[in-house]
C-alpha cells in the first residue's frame, strides 16, 4: 500500500457547517460571507509565503575545490584547517577567513573520505542485552556522555540475550568500521581484532578487560547491614542464570552469610526466572513464599527492580515495610529513592562504570595506558527507609 493511500485513510474528517444555510442566515444579519473567504484566502496567501522563507531548502553544498578557488587558496590548505590538522603553521585570520567561507557556502567535508585517508572512523560498537532495562540505560549513558565528549559516535545494538544476535550484531559493528567494542551484561566467547571492553563481564577473554563491582564487599555491606538492625531469618533472591552478575554475586552473599553466622535455609532461598525488568519480576516469587508459610524478617533480593515488586507484594497481602520486613535492593537505580518506601540499596556507580569502560577502549586505541584485563569498582550502601532494626524484645523469638 501507498504512504499517500495509508494517511489518507487515517484522517479524521471534521464536518463543515453547510454554507448555503448557516452562511445564508448571517447574510441576513449584515454579513456577507464572501468578505470571511477572501480574507481567508489572502491570509493563506501570506501564510505560505512566510514559511516558505522560514523554510527555505538548504543552499547546495559545495565541494573543497570550489571552496579553495573562492578563497584564492590552495586545497589542501582548506583541507588542513577544516580538519584541523595539528602542527601547520597557517594564521588565524586565514583558518577564520576559511571557516566562515565553509559556512557561508555550506561546505560539508565527507567523513567517508576522511576515515579512508585517516583510517580511523571515531566510532565505538556497544552491544546491550535491552535498551528498556534501567542498569543498562545508567550504563549507556556513562559510555555514551564520555564518548561524546571525547569526538567519538557510537553504536548501540542491543541482542535480547540471544546468541547468535551477540555474534552477529559484533560482526556487523566490526563491518561498520568500530574502533572498539564495549559489552554490557553480555556473554563473550571469543577475542576480537579491536580493543573490548566488558562491564559485567566475568570471563577471562585475551584481549578484553572486564569492568566488575567488587560483590563481595557489597555482600559484606548488605549483611553487616542487617544483622546489626537483629536479623537472622532473612531471605535471599537469587537472580537469573542468564545475567553476567548472578553467580558471583551468589557466591559472595553465601560465602558472607556463613562467616557472619547466618544460616540460609533451602525454604529462604528464592530463585527468579523469566527476562523480565519491571517489579514484576519480584513479585510473585515472594507471594509465593509468604503462600508457603516462611517466616522472615528481611529479604535481601537480587536487585532494585525485584525489590520494588517484593515490596509491592508484601504490602498486598498485608505485611509492612520495614515494619514487619526489612527489605534491600541492588543497583541503586534512580527510581529507588522515589519508591515508597526509599530503597535502601547497593550503589553501584553504573555512570561511572559506563565512564571507565569508554576510557578504557580509547587509552588502549591511543595507546596511553597498557592492556588490564579487570578493573574492579567499589559499591557503597545507601540506607534510605526500607529497612529497620527488629524490637530488641522480639528477637528472642527469632
Amino acid at each position: 500500500m501507498h504512504l499517500a493511500s495509508r494517511l489518507g485513510s487515517n484522517r479524521k474528517h471534521v464536518p463543515v457547517p453547510s454554507r448555503g444555510n448557516d452562511f445564508g442566515d448571517r447574510r441576513h444579519q449584515g454579513f456577507d460571507p464572501h468578505w470571511l473567504w477572501a480574507i481567508v484566502n489572502i491570509t493563506m496567501r501570506k501564510k505560505n509565503k512566510e514559511m516558505a522563507g522560514k523554510h527555505r531548502a538548504p543552499a547546495r553544498a559545495t565541494s573543497l575545490k570550489k571552496l579553495a578557488e573562492r578563497l584564492g587558496l590552495h586545497p589542501a590548505t582548506v583541507s588542513v584547517v577544516l580538519n584541523e590538522v595539528p602542527g601547520r603553521a597557517i594564521s588565524q585570520p586565514t583558518r577564520d577567513r576559511i571557516k566562515a567561507a565553509a559556512k557561508e557556502l555550506n561546505y560539508q567535508p565527507s567523513l567517508l573520505a576522511r576515515s579512508l585517508r585517516n583510517r580511523r572512523t571515531l566510532s565505538i560498537g556497544v552491544l546491550v542485552p535491552d535498551l528498556s532495562e534501567a542498569y543498562h540505560n545508567q550504563v549507556v549513558s556513562g559510555i555514551g556522555d564520555h564518548l561524546m565528549e571525547s569526538g567519538y559516535f557510537y553504536f548501540t545494538a542491543h541482542h535480547r540475550r540471544r546468541d547468535n544476535l551477540i555474534e552477529e550484531y559484533s560482526q556487523m559493528l566490526l563491518g561498520r568500521g568500530v574502533e572498539g567494542l564495549i559489552a554490557i551484561d553480555t556473554p563473550l566467547e571469543h577475542p576480537f581484532p579491536v580493543p573490548v571492553v566488558a562491564v559485567a563481564g566475568h570471563r577471562s577473554i585475551p584481549g578484553v578487560t572486564n569492568v566488575i563491582l567488587d560483590h563481595r564487599l557489597a555482600a559484606e555491606l548488605i549483611l553487616t547491614h542487617l544483622k546489626a538492625l537483629g536479623h537472622q531469618r532473612i531471605v535471599f533472591v537469587r537472580g537469573q542464570s542468564f545475567s553476567a552478575d548472578a553467580e558471583e554475586r551468589w557466591r559472595d552473599l553465601m560465602n558472607v552469610a556463613r562467616e557472619r553466622g547466618i544460616q540460609v535455609p533451602p525454604e529462604l532461598v528464592v530463585q527468579l526466572h523469566g527476562d523480565v525488568h519491571s517489579p514484576e519480576l519480584g513479585y510473585p516469587v515472594i507471594q509465593q513464599l509468604v503462600a508457603n508459610r516462611a517466616k522472615f524478617t528481611a529479604v535481601v533480593a537480587f536487585n532494585d527492580m525485584s525489590a520494588i515488586g517484593t515490596i509491592r507484594a508484601l504490602r498486598d497481602l498485608g505485611i509492612g515495610v520495614p515494619g514487619d520486613v526489612s527489605v534491600t535492593g541492588f543497583d541503586d537505580i534512580t527510581a529507588a529513592s522515589y519508591n515508597i518506601p526509599r530503597l535502601t540499596t547497593i550503589h553501584q556507580p553504573l555512570w561511572e562504570m559506563g565512564k571507565i569502560a569508554a576510557q578504557c577502549v580509547l587509552d588502549r586505541l591511543n595507546g596511553t595506558e597498557r592492556f588490564r584485563q579487570e578493573i574492579t569498582v567499589e559499591p557503597s550502601l545507601v540506607v534510605r527507609e526500607s529497612t529497620q532494626a527488629i524490637p530488641k524484645r522480639n528477637r528472642q523469638s527469632l
